[in-house]
């Protein structure tokens, strides 16, 4: 992409907690930091990407480009790289697949959205997967604890909003980044609900005891959101399993998570602010 359309990509997703419109609309965006193989500059750029648990993958697409993109290069140069998700900023080790991982990776790509095959039929050279893994910890890219709570229950609505239209599109059976979309989907929230629970919470409650009872009721639903979470998981994981059977488990999710969230907003978020 032209670096003045990259830019203003850039700026968007900072400004709007990694939501962006126009050619990126309503896809998974993160930005790449890394540093200039030759310049030894830091660059940025807007990429899509894919979950892998608790990695996630990039493609050197360049549009079928006949080079690799620079960025490219810069990572094989030095693998360490700043990643933000629009949420959280942190450090990331960059590692190139290959062989069968590298090809059974892309397919799985190529299977959830076929512009990526597209873009290989462009091309002679393979385009490459990297995966990033978080290697060093970020605080929120926020300025107050309401603001990052925020910010985490609406990554949380776009995940489940990007997976529902997923659910819509795939055919009778369920592909395999679907799958993993799904399994890193609750790999996230029950973190971030185990991270409420021992941190966030007990804080609210030593400077806050008359919001016991709110706190009460939000653990309770932690539990709730936590057997769905599981139902969600067994679901996904059986071979068997078509999307109208998933479709069932992610909207009792995202029914109760919604509800879940909507309360968190309203009770906490205003002691939050406060500080």
């Amino acid at each position: 992409m032209p670096e003045d359309f990259n830019q203003k990509v850039i700026e968007e997703f900072r400004a709007n907690r990694g939501r962006v419109g126009g050619y990126f609309e309503g896809a998974r965006l993160l930005l790449l930091t890394t540093t200039g193989a030759r310049s030894g500059k830091r660059h940025t750029v807007p990429l899509g990407y894919l979950p892998d648990g608790d990695r996630v993958l990039v493609i050197g697409s360049a549009g079928g480009a006949p080079r690799h993109p620079a960025w490219f290069h810069n990572l094989v140069a030095d693998p360490r790289a700043t990643v933000e998700d629009g949420v959280f900023t942190y450090e990331a080790q960059a590692e190139v697949l290959a062989g069968e991982e590298r090809d059974r990776v892309f397919a799985r790509a190529v299977e959830s959205d076929p512009g990526w095959g597209e873009y290989q039929a462009r091309t002679t050279r393979v385009l490459p997967v990297v995966a990033l893994k978080q290697v060093g910890g970020g605080p929120p890219a926020f300025g107050s604890w309401a603001e990052a709570v925020k910010g985490v229950h609406e990554a949380f609505r776009r995940e489940l909003s990007l997976i529902r239209e997923e659910i819509t599109r795939s055919g009778p059976g369920l592909g395999a980044q679907l799958r993993i979309n799904c399994l890193t989907l609750c790999q996230g929230l029950r973190n971030h609900h185990t991270g409420e629970d021992v941190a966030l919470f007990p804080f609210i409650a030593d400077r806050y005891p008359e919001v016991k009872p709110v706190l009460d009721r939000l653990a309770l639903e932690h539990e709730r959101i936590a057997a769905l979470l599981a139902d969600l998981h067994r679901v996904t994981s059986e071979g068997d399993t078509g999307p109208e059977a998933l479709r069932v488990e992610v909207e009792r999710l995202a029914g109760e998570l919604e509800r879940h969230l909507a309360y968190e907003e309203e009770q906490l978020v205003p002691l939050l602010e406060v500080g």
